[in-house]
């Protein structure tokens, strides 16, 4: 059943260099009116949800400050960090926006070396969950790794980044074949970082091997269409929703929407996307520490209650989006208060 849209609110402008510490608050009269309105909002959507409910980021990234690359994690060559997202920096996002538990997503700054993130699993067994990256080498030899990494480090998902695979390969390889097959016979969902031949490929994907769960990274990098090859674009994502392993990331919005914060032209999106897959298959995530400079870390949870109210959202619905999908996609991890 399509979701009817309310008008949306007034924006206020905010450049996506602010400080996230500034973000929905005023640059004149005007602008403070709209920012105490659009708080407002937020506040009455999350007022809306038990306050049991806990509050779950389905895609961050964690890497090694500078001085733990020089000891003990190093960087990728050519992939050193160009802002900080060292744990204690999230962590403090975290406290500060509320914010429960979160699926690490291995960064590419260091690549196939998992040793960083393993770590922070180890030190916050409950708090997070890893997503491990897949290793398309022609050896095969990333199979073994990502058994490895889940049957040893205890990762609990794995990415597929189309970017890595051998030039002219698709993730329909031999390859990706096997470690997608692995991947559902481990019991560990696959998060797609979408390409343009993307569609057709986890189409495949799911037709031969249906136990395999996917994640849909970044609403699929769709953005308002303005034009038919957009439309297409989004229409194939909404297409994936008759797979029913198939989930989708509410997440970096930033990366996606055409306004700054907070992002209220995705509120059509996220109704349709609702609306095709459920909200019981769409999660929340900041894509943290990139949305630091553009909205903040908390500023990133709050424009999505505003969108959700532009819909607007039951309760129930916006709680499964903030956290209750991926609590049910990793039993066990984040049990209730």
């Amino acid at each position: 059943m399509a979701v009817r849209l309310k008008p949306l609110l007034p924006l206020s402008v905010v450049p996506h260099n602010s400080n996230p510490s500034n973000l929905f608050f005023p640059f004149s009269k005007k602008s403070h009116f709209q920012a105490s309105a659009a708080k407002m909002a937020a506040n009455e959507v999350q007022s809306k949800a038990s306050s049991n409910a806990k509050i779950i980021d389905s895609h961050l990234h964690v890497w090694a400050s500078a001085e733990e690359a020089a000891d003990k994690y190093p960087y990728f060559p050519g992939q050193e960090p160009t802002l900080p997202g060292h744990l204690q920096f999230l962590l403090q996002c975290m406290e500060e926006a509320h914010v429960d538990g979160a699926l690490i997503v291995q960064p590419i700054n260091h690549k196939f070396d998992h040793s960083l993130v393993t770590s922070v699993l180890k030190k916050h067994p409950s708090k997070f969950v890893g997503c491990c990256l897949a290793n398309p080498a022609e050896d095969g030899s990333g199979v073994k790794q990502l058994e490895h990494l889940v049957l040893k480090d205890g990762y609990r998902a794995v990415r597929f980044n189309p970017y890595l695979w051998p030039s002219g390969q698709q993730m329909t390889n031999e390859i990706g074949k096997a470690m997608f097959s692995k991947a559902g016979e481990l019991g560990v969902p696959v998060a797609f970082m979408w390409s343009q031949s993307a569609y057709s490929e986890i189409e495949k994907l799911c037709k031969e091997f249906p136990s395999t769960v996917v994640l849909l990274d970044h609403l699929a990098f769709c953005k308002p269409p303005t034009n038919d090859e957009e439309n297409q674009a989004f229409s194939n994502l909404l297409k994936l929703s008759r797979f029913p392993q198939v989930y989708v990331k509410f997440s970096a919005l930033f990366r996606v929407s055409r306004l700054p914060p907070p992002y209220q032209d995705l509120a059509p999106l996220l109704s349709q996307v609702v609306s095709s897959f459920g909200a019981n298959r769409v999660m929340w995530g900041s894509d943290f520490p990139f949305v630091v400079p553009e909205c903040g870390y908390k500023g990133a949870k709050e424009s999505v209650s505003l969108i959700a109210n532009e819909i607007p959202l039951s309760s129930s619905e916006l709680e499964w989006i903030m956290g209750r999908t991926v609590m049910e996609l990793f039993q066990g991890q984040w049990l209730p208060s």
